[in-house]
């Protein structure tokens, strides 16, 4: 896995009630919505029947000689779009074209097409349940369990609201969704503890409606934002605007943490702030907490893009200089299967240009989003070294990683996981840094605005909101202390290896 952890998917839906073609609506808001999955794209849409067209790789460029082509291709006023990183199924090419969405299921005369961001937990007993009504099925994503679990119960019952809520009921994970039913009404739902991001917005006139898993999506479109999509709840877009129902109790709200840390772009807005507000405020944070190394320091460097922001908040906090010598080479891009393990360094070290050459005898602080194998760190503080830096601190603004994910951030075993072995002492010395500072738990709630019991925080604190996920985590975090050799994706091996998920 990359040093950085990836996100899984990135969802968008839209309905133009005029009648007008939806594919542009569906293209930008996947355009604005890359950075959340790299490895494929897809589009499906509805003119009457499902129009679909799925590739490997970043939403491609169009233009103007063929954009006839693709509206020729894509057609019909409704429509619903994906980008995916693997965080279930294999990594390679075939697992990847096998695994890209958005998925469209069809059985007994009743279809229906989902775009997913998320991660199923009990995937195993999910898929045993629905072969023995709907048989064998290829399975590369968990986007697959969710559509035929769905399916499944339209099949039973021809109700989506009763098919939503036994969805919500009997998957343990993370689930946003954007989907189509088979005559093209426009949907989405969030599992009970909206752990995924999912919002909704509409043009000025009222006759576009969207989804997407980030403001941005809405934004690039030119669409009003309206609403987060309630954990628990089931929305669909009308002419007369979003009808909403709330298939299942809300219990606790647990927002993935990591999004405002890392994976959410930093003009989007979570909750009531948008993500960069937060993210300057946790730079404040650092500089509060680590005072003591703020006095000695000389300039302050920041691992972009994502360590910006805190950069400038604690450029804000502390007066230091803020030094822009660090750049990212925005296309130097890679994908996981092609990369050979003995390539993994020098990728990253191609990723990261450092400009500045009066670094000779000072005492840097950078700041970094978080810090999960520790590649990437340690490189950087190797070329800060070889410029002539006296002592490298680093500021981490995500509290320090002890344990796996479960819903939808590829790291999956306590082993890759630096955090879950070192302290961070350790941490430092393994890096080659004078000391590793991470942000208080305490500090990440308060710049969020949200209450500490609305966040998920099971990769922090080892308490995670879902039961199995919860189990599954206990039982391994002990066999690992006794030395056993994770094989895999926790939730993917074995349920002998693992717990019962009956």
């Amino acid at each position: 896995m990359p040093d950085h952890p990836k996100e899984a998917c990135g969802v968008f839906g839209a309905d133009d009630f005029r009648g007008n073609l939806i594919f542009p609506y569906i293209y930008w808001g996947l355009r604005s919505q890359n950075h959340r999955g790299h490895q494929s794209h897809g589009f499906i849409t509805f003119n009457g029947k499902f129009n679909t067209h799925r590739s490997l790789d970043l939403v491609p460029e169009i233009t103007q000689g063929n954009i006839r082509d693709w509206l020729r291709k894509l057609p019909g006023q409704v429509g619903i779009g994906n980008v995916r990183y693997t965080t279930s199924g294999g990594t390679d090419e075939e697992s990847l074209i096998t695994g890209m969405q958005p998925s469209l299921s069809e059985a007994e005369k009743t279809s229906i097409a989902i775009s997913f961001n998320g991660n199923v937990v009990n995937s195993l007993k999910l898929r045993r349940e629905i072969e023995k009504k709907l048989g064998k099925f290829p399975y590369a994503c968990d986007v697959e369990l969710i559509c035929k679990n769905l399916l499944m119960k339209l099949i039973e019952s021809n109700d989506l609201s009763l098919a939503v809520k036994d969805c919500m009921n009997e998957v343990d994970g993370a689930f946003s969704v954007t989907g189509m039913t088979q005559d093209g009404k426009l949907f989405a739902f969030r599992d009970p503890f909206g752990i995924r991001p999912l919002c909704c917005g509409y043009d000025k006139d009222r006759n576009v409606y969207a989804f997407s898993s980030e403001s941005v999506g809405l934004d690039i479109n030119n669409l009003e934002y309206d609403s987060e999509i309630r954990p628990g709840e089931l929305v669909f877009a009308t002419k007369d605007g979003f009808l909403r129902e709330q298939v299942v109790p809300c219990k606790r709200r647990a927002l993935c943490a990591f999004e405002f840390a890392y994976f959410a772009r930093p003009d989007s807005k979570l909750g009531n702030k948008y993500v960069y507000e937060v993210r300057e405020e946790f730079g404040r944070n650092l500089g509060r907490e680590y005072s003591e190394i703020t006095k000695n320091a000389d300039m302050i460097l920041s691992i972009p893009e994502t360590g910006n922001d805190a950069a400038y908040g604690l450029h804000e906090e502390t007066g230091l200089r803020w030094e822009r010598a660090t750049r990212r080479h925005r296309y130097v891009t890679r994908r996981a299967f092609i990369l050979l393990p003995r390539e993994r360094y020098r990728t990253i070290d191609r990723k990261i240009n450092i400009l500045d050459d009066q670094l000779s005898g000072k005492t840097v602080i950078v700041t970094e989003d978080s810090v999960v194998r520790g590649d990437t760190t340690k490189t950087i503080i190797q070329k800060l070294r070889a410029k002539g830096a006296k002592k490298v601190h680093v500021f981490v603004t995500f509290p320090r990683i002890i344990g796996p994910c479960f819903y939808g951030v590829d790291m999956a075993t306590y082993g890759e996981l630096i955090g879950s072995k070192h302290n961070p002492d350790e941490i430092a010395k393994l890096i080659n840094a004078d000391t590793v500072n991470f942000q208080s738990l305490e500090g990440l709630v308060r710049a969020t605005e949200l209450k500490k019991e609305e966040l998920c925080l099971g990769c922090v604190i080892g308490k995670y909101p879902t039961p199995l996920a919860q189990r599954i985590a206990d039982e391994m975090r002990e066999k690992f202390e006794n030395g056993f050799k994770e094989t895999g994706r926790l939730y993917e091996i074995s349920s002998n290896q693992i717990v019962s998920t009956h």
